[in-house]
């Protein structure tokens, strides 16, 4: 396995890996209508294929965990202060969680935002998320508050945790 930054070539594997990762994560604790708004808007081919080939400091680009040139697992994160970094997206091939993969990705994205200068980074995280909360909290991510979901309405009672780690 390898962790790059993505390219063109890796656009539908990042659709599909995020669809399915955060559907699968997602399924207990969201409604369907509210699954279905978020890969609509974050997890279509155009939306990936810019975001594979325009990077910059608030968004740094896909990484990609490639085996035999398929993609396993997909990440991204961006700068939101001078000195601050965020991880936006972080997913992984549901059938190959727990090898590793998460732990790689983020932390290509972890030496990226501190090559921009970040000292902290933060992550949201879906309350209710056993998947996700655990692995963030075992990498030093410390839970400061608790926020609705970004772009989300009151009656998707969508809920995000903040977590924030010093870098």
């Amino acid at each position: 396995m390898i962790v790059q930054l993505a390219n063109e070539k890796h656009v539908q594997g990042i659709v599909d890996v995020c669809t399915r990762a955060y559907r699968i994560t997602s399924q207990d604790i969201l409604t369907k209508e509210y699954i279905d708004r978020r890969c609509e808007e974050f997890f279509n081919e155009n939306r990936v294929h810019k975001e594979v080939t325009e990077q910059s400091r608030y968004w740094g680009g896909y990484f990609v965990a490639l085996e035999d040139g398929c993609v396993i697992g997909a990440g991204g994160g961006g700068m939101t202060g001078e000195k601050t970094g965020e991880l936006f997206v972080l997913y992984i091939e549901p059938d190959r969680r727990n090898e590793g993969i998460g732990s790689k990705i983020l932390q290509a994205i972890t030496e990226q935002q501190k090559d921009f200068g970040a000292k902290e980074q933060w992550v949201s995280v879906q309350k209710d998320n056993y998947l996700g909360i655990p692995f963030y909290e075992a990498k030093g991510f410390i839970y400061q508050s608790e926020m609705q979901s970004y772009e989300s309405r009151p009656e998707d009672h969508a809920i995000s945790l903040r977590y924030k780690r010093e870098i």
